[in-house]
């Protein structure tokens, strides 16, 4: 048996292939869109990839099984639990390779067995699957459990009702991700545990960044599985969840039905440092993401433009703060012109039309001028704060708002700002997330609507560490 493990660090998401060598044939678990390193191995390892297995449909990503299935003939294995509710039923196309599958099922690849495992809780039709590898024993060796069980922590339930808005789903998908983890609580103990997901997932609250763990490791340590009662595990688990970014119900739809093909995607174009151009497209309906670092964004910017920054964090942020429903145009470095569309197609947003390079906002700052925010310190703000000549913005999640926040600090969580701009007071601001990084963005957001922000340098955690007032 072989036995590959990718990893797409933007997202923290986890994919696997499974070969036969017996008979030369490969399988997929949970796949993502950019198909060509699964195609790569294939080739290299003399595979054929016949099978592509899917956990549920997934809400954080683009799942690359319909990709695989036009590309490689393969088959698509889904759950058929959630046959009957629309919220849990795929909707591949008839003429996709394609077979549903249920509890106690066994998909075979030569001498290697998965058996399915319905594990509902993170969503209402997830499966698990069970892998025997025959050639050298009858007793499994693992299981790819998805968004089931993640080193240190479980799949979140509340997405369906948060993301998608499934009335009540949340508490329903607590209960039964109390029953699943009481079901696999007594298997072997030895069993490998192979997640969907690493630390920075937005699909749990805590996950651990080692890539695999094992049954009893997390039955021993794993806070979720050291609750007996059902209704204490539930207020557990739906404690503290972050919210999700706006773009996993997009990616909820698309999974159900399948994305459409990356060979019928149109080509971004380049326009360098086309100042007419992107002067043209502020004035319509798109949107421009600057993506460099928030250090030369705040001190010179095109305005109009908002700063997501091209780091680790950056696929995310894009999806929690961008529309789907307008085109998007990129000011970024050209080395990452391809990492960037990578990172797009990944979640679904199939629009992104054009690049700009750097070179541009010095170039507009010529003849036109820039724009820029200042950064100030804690004390700073809480002198001017003090003094009447500004409000103070937490944008960090609920719980953290809940648990300390500066004093007489105003509450929007960055993934609303988008949306809920004009709720927020008129005069100038300061923001603060935990250290600077998340109200960077932020206050990018809310100048290219016209505020007047500052950026408190350091965030809470210098606030709290220069002593100033919190409640």
């Amino acid at each position: 048996m072989y036995l590959k493990y990718y990893y797409d660090e933007s997202l923290s998401q986890a994919s696997y292939m499974v070969g036969c060598q017996k008979t030369g044939e490969a399988a997929l678990i949970d796949p993502s869109r950019n198909i060509e390193e699964y195609l790569n191995t294939a080739e290299k390892e003399g595979f054929t990839i016949t099978k592509i297995l899917e956990t549920h449909i997934h809400a954080d990503f683009v799942s690359g099984s319909r990709e695989l299935a036009e590309r490689a003939s393969a088959t698509i294995y889904y759950s058929l639990e959630g046959e009957g509710d629309p919220s849990s039923e795929y909707t591949f196309d008839r003429s996709i390779r394609q077979q549903g599958v249920r509890h106690g099922d066994q998909i075979k690849l030569g001498n290697v067995t998965f058996d399915v495992v319905f594990t509902p809780g993170h969503t209402p039709e997830h499966i698990s699957f069970l892998l025997t590898d025959g050639a050298a024993s009858a007793e499994p060796l693992g299981m790819f459990t998805g968004d089931f069980i993640f080193v240190g922590d479980v799949g979140r339930p509340d997405l369906l009702e948060k993301a998608a808005g499934v009335k009540d789903s949340a508490i329903k998908g607590a209960e039964q991700m109390f029953h699943s983890i009481e079901k696999v609580k007594s298997m072997d103990s030895a069993l490998q545990i192979w997640p969907g997901h690493g630390a920075g997932s937005a699909c749990g609250k805590s996950l651990g960044s080692i890539p695999t763990t094992t049954l009893g490791y997390e039955v021993k340590t794993n806070p979720a599985f050291q609750f007996d009662d059902r209704k204490n595990f539930t207020e557990f688990l739906l404690d503290e969840q972050p919210v999700p970014p706006a773009y996993f119900a997009v990616m909820k739809k698309v999974n159900k039905e399948g994305a459409p093909l990356l060979r019928d995607q149109k080509n971004a174009l380049r326009y360098g440092t086309n100042v007419e151009k992107i002067n043209n497209l502020l004035r319509e309906n798109v949107t421009i993401v600057d993506s460099r670092s928030r250090e030369a964004y705040s001190q010179s910017h095109i305005p109009g433009t908002v700063n997501i920054a091209y780091d680790s964090s950056f696929t995310n942020w894009i999806g929690a703060l961008v529309s789907y429903d307008k085109p998007i145009f990129f000011i970024a470095d050209p080395h990452h012109f391809s990492q960037i569309t990578e990172a797009m197609n990944a979640i679904g947003l199939d629009k992104t039309e054009g690049f700009f390079s750097p070179a541009i906002v010095e170039k507009y700052e010529e003849e036109h001028g820039t724009d820029h925010y200042e950064v100030i310190s804690p004390e700073n703000a809480y002198n001017m704060q003090k003094e009447g000549n500004l409000s103070i913005l937490d944008i960090r999640e609920e719980h953290e708002f809940e648990e300390e926040h500066v004093k007489d600090a105003k509450h929007m969580v960055i993934n609303h700002l988008p949306s809920k701009a004009e709720e927020l007071p008129d005069h100038t601001m300061a923001l603060y997330c935990g250290s600077g990084a998340r109200s960077a963005i932020a206050t990018s957001i809310l100048k290219a609507k016209g505020y007047t922000v500052k950026n408190i340098k350091g965030g809470f955690m210098r606030w709290k560490k220069e002593n100033l007032p919190t409640e």
